[in-house]
């Protein structure tokens, strides 16, 4: 018995194989739900290739990461009894074993996503698994997208798994489904031992996390809870960190501990690290991960698990032009997972470093990538698939529309597609190096200028940053990784290697023809081809190469100085330097790595190099402008002749006669951006704009909507032909808006004739008098009035049937009542007023019955002489 067929008897997968077996061969693709060590990710693919049994069939395993793919590998010939490369393999970026013989291989997403381009039937393939699907990895998504459309019109054959440690399988049954019947569902059950939960909040509140940045007091209650659980419990600790700053922090915190190992683990970590944390310790451990040790990897002897909440997405701002991984609070399913972990064995606890109450308003699932990423990468993948806009792919959620756009965009400038949005074959090879076609532009065109070696090195530096110690001057990081002597510096150079060849395989390797050609024009037609522009090969030393390859990849990122350590890139956000930078004083900067610190409305530089002029104006070419610039600033309207890249303005000169055109926009973003009071507004003018507010409130249309929104909007029906004159501010005060109004009323219907009627200046009393009426609320128009003025009239008076609210004055022109009922106020209301205002005002009429009295405007001895 082999060891595959002893582990398969006793892991819990094995029950569900018969049925995962039938649904594959009934309907081609399946939903494999099966909790971790259940031996989803080791068995299942040996027993559908026939290695336990069966017919032979060749599966290709699709891991989201390196070092779970060559974990399961390893795993799987350890069962078989093999090495790895004889009947299982596997092929991550930069390394493959494989064998002639190999049934079983373990891949990376995004290096099978390569295999579909270069292979669109996955010829000699007939199963392939995507494991840890639930986790929405983009490439995972785009490969499952690709493989359904293969299946859908190339190899009906093709069978399709998506394994998921988690039961939400609702939406992959319906992506893998046909004809309108849902992908069956088939469920392993696991056997985990219960897991104990305690809640292990941070004795004082710390700050959430923004960008990268993580409190240091939650790391330092982060080492102290580690601590707690050794004390507490037995067997080993696995400990839940964001990344890898976090994990040397909590590293560092820990110390030495008696009898404990303290190993780290994630992406980067060495292949020896990784094996060492996958295999029985010799002591008692405490293992730093990152989510890499969520689902995808079994980390023995563990019985304790450390949550710290936190986990890393990625993001993108297009307002900033940034992207990067940032710090967010691990989903509700997250924390089930990492709990898992310590029940895969025995009994065990979690420790997690939050309040109970906070977790009920964690997200229940982490976002998947397609929503929050940036897709550049992806819709270059999906435009070589020859389906652009993405809109044919089977995809569990719709790309971002804005986010797609923006993506497009970007590959236009740097020439990965044409302005039809096809991919030229200098996009196909973009897309066949394996990188983000960002850094593929800089390898290909700087594989021009200063030589495919360094341009490879420059861009293994930038696609995987390097350590902080490393500073933020790419070129000084730059030399420090030739030395070597650290892991980072060794993963450094096989990525540089692994680039070269690409570089060479792709046909950029520098010949004497091509040494002096502008890499920039070659591939957008717009550089500058003049000498003093061009760097050339024999110029283009060590100091020079990092800017460029950086202004190559990230060219709306070049930045020009403000002031010493104030930069503006070109895409229009400024950045800071800290005092001390090697940068701090420069006039040009290249920047590859940026964030933006808590609190703070500018970009921060993490990583960037010299640059000057020449190379950004070059590398940038496709934000180069020059034209006449009319804008509305400080209150004034601005003409000059531009010359800018993106943001940073290269030459001002003043302009003497701007196009009217310009000159008018200028002045309407001017009474936008400071309101139409800049217009010429006289009482009369203001009265008819609330006039015509009143009307339109109470009867619609034709009546002219005025406020400013829509006044703005029809600038060119009422503000002509005067606004086309003005030339600067006081132009626009010298505008009668009042006057410019009345071309707004609906003269064609002849309802403009009716204006005075349905909203009069002024209403006549019952004293005789004519007064004003204030439409400033358009809901109800008010009539201020002295009271003895309105003696004898019993009804309201009404403009466009609504009652005006009647403000009734005392002798001195003090409110004394407020009415909209006339009728009601003499017959109540009344009394109380003439109680409280016949002794302060005797010598006017107060009588009993307003309602049958004479109205007037004077005093009762003037109404006797009148008599």
């Amino acid at each position: 018995m082999t060891r595959a067929t002893a582990a398969l008897d006793q892991l819990p997968v094995r029950h569900a194989l018969p049925g995962l077996t039938a649904a594959l061969d009934a309907h081609g693709t399946a939903v494999l739900c099966a909790p971790p060590g259940t031996g989803k990710t080791t068995l299942v693919p040996l027993a559908l290739a026939g290695l336990l049994g069966g017919p032979g069939r060749r599966v290709v395993v699709a891991e989201p990461r390196r070092i779970a793919a060559r974990a399961a590998a390893r795993r799987m010939a350890w069962l078989l009894g093999e090495q790895v490369g004889e009947s299982v393999g596997f092929t991550v970026r930069g390394e493959r074993k494989v064998g002639r013989g190999t049934r079983v291989e373990v891949v990376t997403t995004g290096v099978l996503l390569q295999r579909l381009q270069r292979d669109q039937e996955l010829s000699g393939v007939d199963l392939v698994v995507l494991d840890e699907c639930h986790e929405r990895h983009l490439d995972a998504d785009t490969v499952a997208a690709f493989l359904l459309d293969v299946r859908a019109t190339l190899r009906p054959e093709l069978r399709l798994v998506a394994a998921s440690a988690t039961t939400d399988a609702e939406g992959w049954a319906r992506l893998l489904g046909d004809a309108g019947r849902d992908a069956p569902v088939v469920e392993a059950q696991g056997t985990a031992h219960p897991v104990e939960t305690v809640w292990a909040p941070p004795p004082r509140p710390v700050r959430p996390p923004h960008g990268m940045r993580v409190d240091p007091a939650l790391l330092t209650h982060v080492a102290a809870t580690v601590r707690r659980a050794l004390a507490e419990r037995a067997g080993d600790v696995l400990c839940f960190l964001p990344g890898v700053g976090e994990i040397g922090r909590v590293a560092g915190q820990l110390g030495p501990l008696d009898g404990v190992d303290v190993l780290q683990v994630h992406g980067r970590a060495p292949a020896a690290v990784q094996d060492a944390v996958l295999s029985p310790g010799e002591r008692r451990r405490v293992v730093l991960a990152t989510a890499v040790a969520e689902s995808s990897l079994t980390v023995p002897g563990v019985r304790t698990v450390v949550d710290s909440g936190l986990a890393r997405e990625p993001r993108t701002d297009h307002a900033r032009g940034l992207s990067a991984l940032t710090t967010v609070r691990a989903s509700q399913a997250a924390g089930r997972q990492r709990a898992g972990r310590a029940g895969r064995e025995a009994p065990g606890a979690v420790y997690r470093c939050w309040d109970e109450a906070e977790d009920g308003r964690l997200p229940r699932f982490p976002a998947p990538e397609i929503k929050v990423a940036d897709l550049t990468a992806f819709a270059l993948q999906a435009a070589c698939w020859g389906d652009p806009d993405a809109s044919g792919l089977a995809l569990l959620d719709p790309p971002p529309a804005g986010a797609m756009a923006a993506a497009r965009q970007t590959l236009t400038a740097i020439g990965a597609l044409d302005e039809a949005g096809r991919v030229p074959g200098r996009g196909l090879r973009m897309a066949r190096l394996g990188l983000h076609p960002r850094l593929g532009r800089a390898l290909l065109d700087g594989a021009r200028d200063i030589g495919v070696r360094r341009a490879a090195e420059l861009v293994a530096l930038l696609s995987e940053e390097p350590p902080r110690e490393y500073g933020d001057d790419l070129a000084a990081a730059w030399r420090r990784a030739r030395q070597g002597g650290d892991g980072y510096s060794a993963r450094w150079r096989t990525e540089a290697r692994r680039l070269e060849s690409a570089a060479n395989s792709a046909g950029t390797a520098i010949t004497a023809a091509t040494a002096n050609t502008s890499a920039a024009a070659h591939a957008e037609g717009a550089a500058h081809t003049d000498e003093t522009t061009h760097i050339s090969h024999t110029k283009a030393a060590d100091e020079h190469a990092p800017a460029l390859v950086t202004a190559l990849a990230f060219p709306e990122r070049v930045a020009r100085a403000k002031g010493p350590g104030s930069f503006l890139m070109a895409s229009g956000t400024a950045a800071e330097l800290p005092d001390g930078s090697p940068l701090f004083r420069s006039e040009w900067i290249a920047v590859a790595v940026a964030d933006r610190p808590v609190g703070s409305a500018h970009a921060r530089v993490r990583l960037g190099a010299v640059l000057d002029e020449a190379a950004a104006r070059r590398a940038a070419a496709p934000l180069h402008s020059s034209g006449e610039e009319v804008c509305w600033a400080d209150g004034e309207v601005v003409a000059r002749q531009v010359e800018r890249l993106g943001a940073i303005e290269l030459k001002v000169r003043p302009l003497a006669s701007p196009g009217p055109g310009l000159v008018r926009k200028a002045l309407l973003d001017g009474l936008a951006a400071d309101g139409l009071v800049l217009l010429k507004w006289s009482q009369k003018g203001e009265e008819l704009r609330r006039r015509l507010a009143f009307l339109r409130r109470r009867l619609g249309a034709p009546w002219p909507d005025v406020d400013e929104t829509a006044l703005l909007a029809r600038a060119d029906d009422w503000l002509e032909p005067e606004l086309s004159k003005a030339r600067r501010r006081a132009d626009l005060g010298r505008i009668d808006a009042g006057q410019a109004l009345t071309r707004l009323l609906p003269w064609a219907t002849g309802e403009a004739a009716r204006l005075d009627e349905l909203a009069p200046e002024r209403l006549t009393v019952p004293s005789g008098s004519s007064v004003r009426v204030d439409y400033a609320n358009s809901e109800q128009p008010v009539l201020a009035v002295k009271l003895q003025e309105m003696f004898g009239l019993a009804e309201t008076p009404t403009v466009a049937g609504v009652p005006v609210l009647v403000h009734l004055l005392s002798p001195a022109g003090r409110p004394a009542a407020v009415t909209a009922d006339l009728a009601s106020f003499w017959q109540g209301g009344y009394q109380a007023v003439r109680a409280e205002l016949r002794g302060r005002y005797p010598k006017h009429p107060w009588p009993e019955d307003p309602a049958g009295a004479e109205p007037t405007r004077f005093t009762n001895a003037r109404l006797r002489n009148r008599g």
